[in-house]
């Protein structure tokens, strides 16, 4: 059964899409299947994983209202053993439709039951809110990942999220548990980077994954051309820092 991993932080710009999909590529890379689900209305992991968004009719959004099975939701993406249920803007007005429907936060946790056994693992890409969207992939997810950008500012939401999986794990999800922190954009020559490293580590402790995501233009690069870093730069430090995410996931998870 696969372990469904949602990424999720309300601050945007943390790198939660970027990781997603490079730990997806990563995880292919040491012998797993993966699905991807794109859970944020801006699409990116789909536009990023090579999906013609504007082409794609069964999406999460169909997937979420019950307009479609979960097996009709699920594309192939051009990566061998990467699976995906895209995104689109019209998940922004699922919120909305959702409110009147019954079991609305385990919506999600429905859809991808009947797919779980095809698949080693199911991430989750989160939009940056703490919506009903967000709430649904909590409910649905075994664990959470959540990146951390290697900024003060980035520090000050932890507490409302924490906050919100405590809630969610009291009320919708006992078995919900957080996999780790993850540093994002880290640069060593920076004080404040190191600081900031330090800082978590203290707080979360053995929480904290002990991969960093360095910052390497490599990781911007292989968006604009719709591939994983793993598939444009196999040697870029972008790409060496995922394979070692991807290790110690596994490892965790032996």
């Amino acid at each position: 059964m696969g372990r469904i991993i949602a990424l999720a932080n309300q601050k945007g710009g943390v790198g939660k899409t970027t990781t997603t999909i490079n730990l997806a590529a990563s995880l292919t890379a040491l012998d797993k299947k993966v699905l991807v689900v794109d859970a944020d209305p801006q699409a990116n992991a789909s536009s990023g994983l090579g999906i013609d968004i504007k082409k794609t009719t069964n999406t999460i959004y169909e997937g979420l209202i019950g307009k479609c099975t979960p097996a009709e939701t699920v594309q192939h993406t051009p990566f061998e053993n990467i699976d995906i249920i895209s995104s689109h803007i019209n998940l922004v007005g699922a919120e909305l439709e959702m409110v009147q429907m019954d079991n609305r936060e385990k919506r999600l946790r429905d859809l991808l039951l009947p797919l779980r056994d095809n698949y080693d693992y199911i991430l989750i890409d989160c939009s940056p809110s703490l919506g009903i969207i967000t709430v649904n992939a909590l409910t649905a997810a075994d664990a959470v990942i959540i990146p951390v950008q290697c900024e003060y500012f980035a520090l000050e939401g932890l507490s409302k999220l924490l906050n919100t999986i405590k809630i969610i794990k009291s009320k919708l999800n006992p078995s919900l548990e957080i996999e780790g922190f993850v540093l994002t954009m880290y640069d060593v020559r920076l004080r404040l980077h190191n600081q900031i490293y330090e800082e978590v580590k203290q707080h979360f402790k053995e929480l904290v994954f002990t991969t960093v995501i360095q910052r390497n233009v490599t990781l911007s690069e292989s968006q604009s051309h719709a591939q994983p870093a793993l598939m444009y730069d196999a040697g870029s430090r972008g790409a060496i820092n995922h394979i070692q995410l991807a290790q110690e996931l596994i490892e965790k998870n032996a």
